[in-house]
């Protein structure tokens, strides 16, 4: 399994703070000699030591390390940066997304600005700090650890910011009134039988499952070949729900994925619920452009009382959207190294995943036929009771359950 730079930060980000000096020492000097090559210098950028410490801690792990309980009298050692640096952090606070200062669970969180760049600004204001130390410091704000490669992005449109604030304020605004707000999304299709699947997962010694040598989905089945996972994650309660289906991703499949986590979570985690606040990506199946996607969340309104209000992200902005990094990704680890040899070994590996800040998934197979291609027309489109919100009304808007419309 490869390591990146950006994953030693978050681990030593995540454990070290936990540990006494010794401590420090015996894991920094550990990974460092499990890394070989150029090891010291990676565990020293991503943990924010001194290299001549983690190569005294290399030294020590190799010649054997006693257990010992003695340690430097309290206060010994050198204080962390932003005791030094008083500020430090409001500063990179300040750079990231000032709108948030002051709110370390906001639910929205987000940043495309790279830690170089961070940094770059952080030593211009007069502090002395190091990429690797910006990715240790967002990690402990609460920010999500992007690598550099993913966030360079193409045009964006002028107003993407202000959609990500818009966002975050109606989500928060609904939570503090007591009602769901979700994250909605597609996950990539994936195959079905003996293929490989990345990564890998502890066997027996010379005993790999064994897998086809090409990835080419069997003709026979034709769309069935493949799995359609569809997510919605609860931003209140850490819990999911995913409906696998196996024909195709459109939008009556999207709302009918909601309608089923309503009826089998939702309702009993919000008995009191009036309104309900999708946050989804700009395109696919749940695209802000879709006539389908607005007449089926219509008839799911009128099905549940609900007044459903949708937000989308910004157009090239999908991978900040919640369901991407809160669920789908644990769920990729959860199965990797393991072909998905049949939509039952699919659901069961989904409804596995869990984290340990509490995440649970349920997971169900959606067999209704979804046909590609189904026009809605004007007038069914007109009828739909659709209030568009005076910031981009294109991408936020209100679908009231209580109006009286003709959905048939």
């Amino acid at each position: 399994m490869e390591v990146t730079s950006e994953g030693l930060a978050r681990f030593f980000g995540t454990v070290l703070p936990h540990m006494d000096e010794v401590q420090r020492r015996v894991v920094a000097g550990a990974m460092a000699e499990m890394l070989g090559r150029g090891g010291k210098t990676a565990v020293a950028e991503a943990s924010g030591m001194s290299r001549n410490t983690v190569i005294k801690a290399a030294r020590e792990v190799t010649e054997g390390m006693e257990p010992s309980e003695r340690l430097r009298a309290p206060g010994g050692g050198d204080k962390p940066l932003t005791e030094k640096q008083p500020g430090l952090l409001e500063a990179l606070e300040g750079l990231v997304h000032p709108e948030t200062r002051g709110n370390p669970m906001s639910l929205l969180r987000w940043t495309s600005k790279s830690s170089t760049k961070l940094a770059g600004e952080l030593v211009r204001q007069g502090y002395e700090v190091s990429s690797r130390t910006v990715l240790r410091l967002l990690h402990q704000l609460g920010y999500s650890l992007q690598a550099n490669a993913k966030v360079t992005e193409g045009a964006q449109h002028p107003d993407r910011d202000g959609q990500f604030n818009y966002l975050n304020e109606m989500a928060a605004g609904f939570i503090a009134d007591g009602q769901p707000v979700i994250s909605t999304g597609t996950k990539k299709k994936e195959l079905i039988g003996d293929y490989k699947n990345g990564g890998e997962e502890w066997s027996p010694g010379g005993e790999p499952e064994r897998v086809q040598v090409h990835d080419f989905a069997d003709r026979a089945l034709g769309n069935r070949g493949k799995a359609i996972p569809y997510g919605i994650y609860d931003l209140v309660n850490d819990e999911g729900w995913v409906s696998v289906g196996d024909t195709a991703d459109t939008a009556e499949f999207a709302v009918e994925a909601i309608r089923r986590w309503w009826a089998q979570m939702g309702k009993d985690r919000f008995p009191g619920a009036t309104r309900l606040l999708v946050t989804a990506d700009a395109g696919g199946s749940n695209g802000y452009r879709l006539r389908a996607w607005k007449f089926h969340l219509a008839r799911l309104a009128a099905e549940t009382g609900l007044d459903i209000t949708c937000c989308h992200y910004p157009p090239g902005t999908s991978k900040w959207n919640r369901v991407e990094h809160r669920m789908f990704s644990f769920i990729t680890m959860n199965w990797r190294g393991r072909p998905l040899t049949s939509l039952r070994t699919i659901i069961e590996l989904i409804s596995a995943t869990t984290t340990t800040t509490g995440l649970t998934i349920q997971a169900a197979y959606d067999p209704n036929l979804y046909l590609k291609g189904i026009k809605i027309s004007d007038e069914q489109l007109a009828a739909v009771p659709l209030r568009r919100h005076e910031w981009h009304g294109e991408w936020n808007y209100t679908i009231f359950a209580n109006a009286q419309s003709d959905l048939a």
